[in-house]
Formats: structure tokens, sequence, C-alpha cells
């Protein structure tokens, strides 16, 4: 079984949502979850899998710049900022100490409700108390 968690996180890497997604899934279902709770922001960064014109478009209709770059396939480039795309990794360190903790790093949770929980629960000890 494999899955895919989708988060957004503020400046200081902490998440703010969190959404699972089956592994064969694309990072479109997981930006379309999580476009409608993005908190009021100036700017999003993301990778590549969620780059999309509808996508773009949602992220403008909100009053957020998008820093993602374009997909390789793509016939247009795109324009991104890439000294601001650098400070992505913030997420990815916040990827990091989630997966320090062995039941969200080895997935003992068959059921993916009861995995995103194991989740949450992480993220509150680590980021939030």
């Amino acid at each position: 079984m494999n899955t895919k968690l989708h988060a957004n996180c503020d400046s200081q890497g902490r998440p703010l949502n969190l959404f699972v997604t089956a592994g064969q899934v694309s990072d479109y279902i997981g930006a379309r979850a999580l476009l409608s709770s993005l908190p009021k922001v100036g700017w999003l960064l993301g990778d590549r899998g969620y780059d999309a014109d509808w996508f773009r478009e949602g992220l403008k209709d909100k009053g957020i710049r998008a820093c993602i770059p374009g997909r390789k396939q793509r016939k247009t480039n795109v324009k991104y900022d890439k000294r601001r795309y650098k400070r992505r990794n913030r997420i990815e360190i916040m990827f990091g100490r989630l997966k320090d903790w062995r039941r969200v790093a080895t997935r003992y949770d068959r059921c993916p409700k009861v995995f995103l929980s194991a989740i949450a629960l992480a993220a509150l000890v680590i980021y939030w108390l």
C-alpha cells in the first residue's frame, strides 16, 4: 500500500493542512483538495507536480502568486522566482521531521484515516506544543 501526503505549511515550516491520497493518484487531486483551505498569503511555493493552469488560475483568484516551476513537458516556459523557490526546503524539512516518528515513517496503520490521525498527532506534538 502506498500513499502520498499533501500539506501546506507556514513560513516557519509548521504544517497547516494535511491531506492523504493513494500513491498512484496525481498530485492534482491533493492540490484541488488543499486549494480551498489555503490561508491568505502572498506566495505559494510548490514543486513541479503542482504545475497546472487551473491551479495557477485558482491561486490568482485568491490573490496568491505562484512560485512553481513548469513541468518538463510544458510547451511554453513558466517564469518563477528562483531565489524564492529555494525556500521550499522548509516543507521538505517538515516532512523529514514528521518521518522521525517511526509510526509515520513506516506506516504501521492500514487505514488512511488512522494514518492521517497519526501524522496529525505527530505534527501537533512536534510543532504546536
